[in-house]
C-alpha cells in the first residue's frame, strides 16, 4: 500500500484522540494513594529478595512472592532518566514540561513524576540539569488528593 496520495503528495490525516477511563486501583495501589493524601510516599517490600518497590507492587519480580511489607520512602533521591516534552497532551501541563524517573532514597526502583523548578524555554540548559545522578527531592502540592500528580520533584 502507497503512502501517496494524488499528485504524489503524502496523505495526512488530523484527528485527535480522547480517552477519559476510571478503574478500582485495588489495595496495594489504594494504600500507596492514601499515603499521597498524607504526604507520605509509601513503597512495598519483599522480604525473601528485600527488595523495595515503589510504584508499590503486589508482588515481587524476583521471588514471585507477595510482597509482605510497607516502607516510607525518602523525600530525595537520585535521576535515573528524564525528558522534557514539547507537544501537549490532554490533562497533561502545558508545554513544555519535564518528566523523570527518580529512585528516592530507601528504595529499589525508580517513580515517575513531573519534574518544576527549571526554566524550560532552553530546553538545552534544562536537559543539562536533569543529568542521571542529579539528586532531586519530592514536594507536595498544598492539598494532596490521593493522585500521582499529588507530588512533583524538583532538582535538590
Amino acid at each position: 500500500m502507497s503512502e501517496k496520495g494524488i499528485g504524489g503528495k503524502p496523505v495526512v490525516f488530523v484527528d485527535s484522540w480522547t480517552a477519559r477511563y476510571e478503574y478500582a486501583v485495588g489495595e496495594v495501589a489504594g494504600k500507596f494513594m492514601d499515603g499521597l493524601k498524607r504526604k507520605k510516599i509509601l513503597a512495598t517490600s519483599c522480604s525473601k529478595s528485600g527488595l523495595t518497590y515503589l510504584p508499590p507492587r503486589a508482588y515481587c519480580e524476583r521471588s514471585f512472592e507477595k510482597c509482605d511489607g510497607w516502607v516510607e520512602a525518602g523525600l530525595e533521591g537520585v535521576l535515573e532518566v528524564a525528558t522534557v516534552t514539547t507537544i501537549g497532551f490532554q490533562g497533561s501541563p502545558e508545554p513544555p514540561y519535564a518528566v523523570a524517573y527518580v529512585r528516592l532514597d530507601g528504595v529499589d526502583t525508580a517513580v515517575g513524576g513531573y519534574v518544576r523548578g527549571l526554566d524550560l524555554g532552553d530546553v538545552e540548559a534544562a536537559m543539562d540539569r536533569l543529568r542521571m545522578g542529579t539528586r532531586m527531592r519530592v514536594e507536595f502540592i498544598d492539598q494532596p488528593q490521593g493522585r500521582v500528580t499529588d507530588f512533583y520533584f524538583v532538582p535538590a
